[in-house]
């Protein structure tokens, strides 16, 4: 059977419900993964979310900035949410959800995007982001019986192929090699598998993210992999495919991220 887990940075979630709505009747997915909600939990759309089948959400949010929430039409339990950096902010949730005899933990990150220069000694923003991925190395994808799938924006593109020019981007925060080393290393040290690169392998080009700057965004396609989707070895073989919704970038007041939607059989 068919199962499947949407991530989407939606850069407000009160604003965008309309794409959300669109969105969850187009393609349906399981389980949808929100990113900077940017709304405390009070204020979150629960209505119309339930309305569409999804009983049953978790939200970490925060007045103004930040915010993650899961929304699922299967039971979630062990609700838990880490406090990276000792700042408060809300950047990380976790459940665990069943399938079948398997028992999952779904983490669903906001990484810090770490503002415009790439040095912590003159930026604090850029600071806090490596702190950040320093504080995600701990993180295990093997678990005593339990599997483990991560989700969300994590504001680097790793590989060279996650950017539109490798060359031009290797000063820019996102894709830096402080950063994208960093994040390699949350990989290995942590156990992880890069479902979309499993999927779809290298040299091929994968964008999650297109600029607001951009006069044409389509026409520009100057985009990057910001977005992503990993797993615990052992789920690997199950993955069915990868869905990046590029369509969603042009739809009426989009984010700027798409949704990506890993669909597994098990």
């Amino acid at each position: 059977m068919s199962f499947s887990i949407t991530t989407w940075n939606i850069n407000s979630v009160r604003l965008r419900m309309p794409i959300v709505e669109q969105f969850i009747v187009r393609h349906q997915p399981d389980i949808l993964c929100l990113q900077e909600i940017k709304c405390q939990e009070p204020e979150f759309p629960l209505a119309p979310l339930k309305a569409l089948g999804y009983e049953h959400i978790i939200i970490h949010g925060q007045k103004g900035y930040h915010g993650v929430a899961i929304a699922s039409r299967i039971p979630l339990s062990e609700d838990h949410r880490q406090n990276y950096c000792n700042v408060g902010d809300a950047r990380h949730i976790s459940a665990i959800f069943e399938r079948g005899s398997r028992r999952i933990r779904l983490h669903n990150f906001y990484v810090p995007a770490g503002g415009d220069e790439p040095d912590r000694t003159i930026n604090p923003k850029f600071g806090h982001k490596l702190d950040f991925l320093e504080e995600m190395k701990v993180l295990k994808a093997d678990t005593p019986g339990v599997s483990s799938i991560l989700v969300g924006d994590l504001n680097i593109a790793p590989l060279e192929h996650d950017v539109w020019s490798h060359k031009q981007l290797l000063k820019i925060v996102s894709h830096t090699p402080v950063e994208t080393d960093g994040m390699k290393d949350v990989i290995a040290k942590g156990g992880w598998l890069d479902l979309m690169r499993q999927y779809t392998p290298e040299p091929e080009k994968i964008y999650t993210w297109w600029s607001y700057r951009a006069k044409d965004w389509e026409a520009a396609n100057k985009g990057r992999r910001l977005d992503h989707i990993w797993s615990s070895p052992e789920l690997g073989p199950f993955l069915e495919k990868i869905e990046v919704l590029k369509e969603a970038r042009g739809w009426n007041q989009p984010s700027d991220h798409v949704p990506v939607t890993a669909t597994f059989k098990f």
